[in-house]
């Protein structure tokens, strides 16, 4: 299925790619600093966190976070390094508090995604320890720790399967979230509905994509967009699943088996230099789930205006309380991979202008992106908003003295070892 190129296909793909040039030649509305999206898709919330909480950032030990960022800076870069700019943006933020007897949340900068492979990935058995050694820390250094056993606490834990730090699934599953975590607020880039690494309460991020690199790239908002499905990345990992069915459990293999030679579809493993050109020329950009559901692609998708075909089943999207996804993506069922070509021809030549037309809005990339220096709307403004809504906090989040709902002692062994 999908290899022969079928004449409605070839139609509807040409009537495509004609609207969507005039669309992408005609001028953008200028952007108010809070604009939502016009029309009834609705748009981003763009409320202004200050004034609606405080937060304490406790100072760490270096060891935590600047000598884990000075001995390895390819943290600065990957796709997992909110959680630096995260800690650099509270520290000069209007939220923050020096009284911690006034904050509503405290925050922990813990580098857990610094300590990394020569490959440049984090290494899945330091995270763990690093967290504990430094709730150990703010347990015995502050009152605060205690007083809640850290339900007014927030955590950033950017890895593939958050808290539960492995980029294998079953690996991460078998180790769930760290128990010391267990009454915190995750602030993560993994989201997935009915699993055991998605805690109750969490917050879900986009992942780290660089803008300025993403600026330097823009072309002429006028060129055709003459690409009608693209996508660039693995297929099969094989070096962890050569037969393809656990990797991407299997959507990312059938996209290529039913797809490789079907002329609608430009897909490869390679990496070309205008991967972010060519994303700009592209009315759907496939974002498939990896070894995690998600990926610094719909990000980038977004921001270049590229429809982005979501294929993750069950995935929690970042800021989903805040951004219409429904109306700006297309969801693919992993099941319904093999159908992708008749899915994305068929989509009325009208949704997909609105969708473009929404993709445009400069609020929904704002939202995505983690700035420096941050600006008005941004991905730090959706974290803050995101932990404001959760205020004030419920009953029973303070212990009564003496009460205590936390096992220090409980984990895998391997976790429990000092870091």
């Amino acid at each position: 299925m999908g290899r022969e190129r079928r004449p409605w296909a070839a139609a509807a793909a040409a009537a495509v790619l004609l609207v969507a040039s005039c669309v992408a030649a005609a001028p953008l509305q200028q952007q108010h600093k809070h604009a939502r999206i016009s029309g009834d898709a609705g748009g981003v919330l763009d409320d202004n966190p200050v004034g609606k909480l405080k937060v304490f950032v406790y100072e760490m030990p270096r060891k935590y976070n600047q000598m884990l960022l000075a001995k390895d800076s390819r943290c600065l870069h990957h796709m997992f390094a909110a959680e630096i700019f995260m800690h650099q943006f509270l520290l000069s933020s209007a939220v923050r508090t020096l009284d911690p007897e006034e904050a509503d949340w405290f925050y922990t900068p813990v580098y857990t995604t610094c300590d990394l492979t020569p490959q440049g990935f984090p290494l899945p058995f330091r995270a763990p320890r690093i967290m504990r050694s430094a709730i150990k820390y703010v347990a015995t250094t502050w009152p605060y720790w205690n007083r809640t056993e850290g339900a007014d606490h927030f955590f950033l834990t950017p890895h593939d399967f958050g808290a539960c730090f492995h980029y294998q699934e079953e690996r991460a599953m078998e180790r769930g979230i760290l128990p010391l975590l267990r009454r915190a607020t995750l602030v993560q880039t993994f989201g997935q509905r009915n699993h055991v690494c998605l805690q109750d309460g969490s917050i879900t991020i986009p992942p780290y994509a660089n803008p300025h690199k993403m600026q330097a790239h823009l072309i002429n908002p006028g060129t055709p967009r003459s690409i009608f499905v693209y996508f660039r990345g693995l297929f099969y990992d094989m070096g962890n699943d050569p037969e393809g069915g656990y990797y991407a459990r299997g959507a990312r293999a059938s996209v290529w088996e039913n797809f490789k030679d079907n002329p609608l579809f430009d897909i490869s493993t390679e990496h070309p230099s205008t991967y972010y050109e060519d994303m700009q020329r592209a009315i759907f950009c496939l974002c498939p789930l990896g070894w995690a559901p998600w990926s610094p692609r719909l990000v980038e998708a977004v921001v270049f205006g590229c429809i982005p075909v979501i294929i993750a089943d069950d995935i929690v999207l970042p800021f989903a309380d805040a951004i219409p996804w429904e109306q700006i993506s297309v969801f693919v069922a992993e099941r319904d991979v093999p159908r992708l070509d008749s899915i994305l021809t068929s989509i009325p030549l009208q949704d997909i202008l609105r969708k473009q037309r929404l993709l445009a809005g400069a609020s929904v990339k704002q939202a995505l992106l983690f700035h420096q220096p941050a600006r008005p709307g941004d991905a730090f403004d959706q974290v803050l908003n995101g932990l404001a809504r959760k205020l004030p906090h419920g009953k029973g989040v303070f212990l009564q003295p003496g009460e205590k709902v936390l096992d220090w002692d409980a984990g895998l062994e391997s976790d429990l070892k000092p870091w």
